[in-house]
């Protein structure tokens, strides 16, 4: 299956930087485990404030996270925390039913 990225800009234009800094800041959710199948990225820019959003999807569902800020790279900074906080939340609420996969004796 291909993993995809995309970014788009709302209200703003979505220069070769920005799109380059997003995709650093988020590149590792796709790589975490091989559960993350897209990332859809909104980036927008209103007023006086930026917004960035994604939705990722994956084999243990979908996580949709929205930040905002005076600075678009400090909106994408908080985006990637907000993503990373709620994929590993779900993992861990997850987790590995399946202990003897692993070696362990699925005991305890």
């Amino acid at each position: 299956m291909t993993v995809t990225m995309q970014i788009s800009g709302h209200g703003l234009e979505l220069t070769p930087a920005l799109r380059s800094y997003a995709e650093k800041k988020l590149a590792h959710l796709l790589n975490k485990d091989g559960s993350t199948d897209s990332i859809h990225v909104v980036l927008a820019s209103e007023r006086h404030s930026h917004r960035a959003e994604a939705t990722v999807h994956g084999r243990r569902g979908t996580a949709c996270a929205e930040a905002e800020a005076e600075d678009m790279y400090a909106a994408i900074d908080l985006l990637e925390t907000k993503l990373v906080r709620q994929l590993v939340r779900e993992k861990e609420r997850h987790g590995d039913h399946h202990p003897e996969r692993h070696g362990g004796n699925g005991l305890g």
